[in-house]
């Protein structure tokens, strides 16, 4: 027998995902929807018709709303569904995802919009972290639904001053809690200080803060997805901002965000803000300074799941589809562990120690963009970063180790690009 999840875009009914009595997961537009004026669609890889959707045309958006890799399969097993079933995983903690998009079960209500949390006592909140790598998410806790993409340890929290809560229900979140990692040490510090850096030198970039408990460090991360409304009679109302991943945009699969493995390369991310951005001037400047600036602190991970649109006026004849401030920024080549290959191609060249002016002229080529622009672009974000270190808080061993090491790019850079 076939099951149907309805999905809401904001509080809105855009269409219907329906898993058949084989198995396979599709999606269709709502009639309502797409006759209403100022309709959007859910991604770009997802444009606005009548047809039903197949399971190959869908999985990239819908799949990659979903946590993945080890911790997928830990949820799987902890809720008792096949790890391979999108359409499952999604009735079961669909409720509060990254963007606007939210999965209930056919002909239920959405919650109403006096949303419950529960704050986390000191307490509370050190033994969240201890269960978080046996508990992702903390999926299958009675009243959570939360879903987050990506395979490292994380939750969606309310952040009110000193308070930390965990959203029930469905209710929307304010921040991204993401705890220290044993395998990588300092972690936590180590992208605190990149993701900081990055917004002293003036790129958008999330705003993250960090704290400990119980000797365990964690970081915050505000949502860029989540906003306040003033709404006569209530107040500041909390609510989601629509946002898809440069690999869901391209209808490409979690599995598959790597470039040698399919995944977006920065020509396809550049065509993109080219060909959706409402101020595609800005955003491609902001999406070139975005891939200097991994290149030069040395983030190898930049995949395409880690670059995003951000859309507000959905539903609406003032639809603004934007470039994400910029989010999960670290220096990967701190960790001597993790692989030297970059995640996409810069200018031909996949290792980052080998990447020469030439190549920063062949991606100008493939953007689009004007050589001389891209050249001069690098060595002044390099002296930007070097004249900016100093003023960063280094106290932290690692964030100070991982300083030295930036600092170093950055001279090389600059070497190589005033030769």
């Amino acid at each position: 027998m076939a099951r149907t999840l309805d999905v809401y875009l904001q509080t809105e009914l855009v269409g219907h995902l329906v898993q058949d009595k084989g198995g396979q997961m599709t999606f269709r537009y709502a009639e309502n929807w797409l006759e209403r004026p100022g309709a959007t669609p859910l991604s770009q890889s997802l444009p606005l018709r009548k047809e039903r959707f197949s399971r190959k045309e869908c999985q990239g958006f819908f799949g990659g709303l979903l946590p993945e890799a080890g911790n997928r399969e830990i949820i799987a097993r902890n809720l008792g569904i096949s790890v391979r079933n999108d359409y499952a995983m999604l009735e079961k903690i669909g409720g509060e995802c990254a963007g606007a998009v939210t999965f209930i079960p056919a002909g239920q209500p959405l919650p109403e919009s006096n949303y419950r949390y529960r704050t986390l006592s000191s307490e509370e909140l050190a033994a969240v972290l201890r269960e978080l790598p046996k508990r992702p998410l903390l999926a299958g806790e009675e009243g959570i639904r939360l879903s987050l993409a990506g395979a490292q340890d994380k939750i969606a929290v309310r952040v009110d001053g000193d308070d930390i809560s965990i959203p029930l229900g469905g209710a929307p979140s304010t921040h991204i809690l993401k705890p220290t990692v044993e395998r990588f040490d300092g972690v936590v510090a180590n992208e605190a200080l990149c993701m900081k850096l990055a917004a002293a030198i003036g790129l958008p970039t999330a705003t993250v803060e960090t704290r400990s408990v119980e000797g365990m460090a964690y970081l915050l991360v505000e949502r860029d997805d989540r906003t306040y409304r003033q709404v006569e009679g209530q107040g500041a109302v909390l609510e989601r901002l629509h946002q898809e991943d440069f690999c869901q945009a391209h209808g490409i699969v979690s599995e598959l965000k790597y470039q040698k493995e399919g995944g977006p390369s920065l020509k396809q991310s550049f065509a993109l803000l080219r060909n959706v951005s409402s101020a595609p001037v800005l955003d491609l400047s902001r999406f070139l300074d975005a891939v200097i600036y991994n290149y030069l602190i040395g983030n190898n991970d930049a995949h395409g799941k880690n670059f995003s649109l951000l859309y507000s006026g959905v539903g609406t004849d003032d639809l603004q589809i934007r470039l994400a401030p910029l989010y999960d920024i670290l220096s990967t080549v701190y960790y001597p562990e993790l692989s030297r290959t970059m995640a996409m191609k810069l200018g031909g060249e996949y290792s980052s120690e080998r990447v020469m002016p030439r190549n920063f002229e062949q991606l100008a080529e493939e953007a689009g963009l004007a050589k001389p622009i891209v050249r001069r672009r690098v060595p002044e974000l390099a002296d930007s970063i070097i004249s900016t270190l100093p003023k960063m808080d280094t106290s932290d061993p690692v964030a100070e180790a991982v300083a030295v090491l930036i600092r170093g790019r950055c001279e090389r850079a600059q070497d190589a690009f005033h030769r």
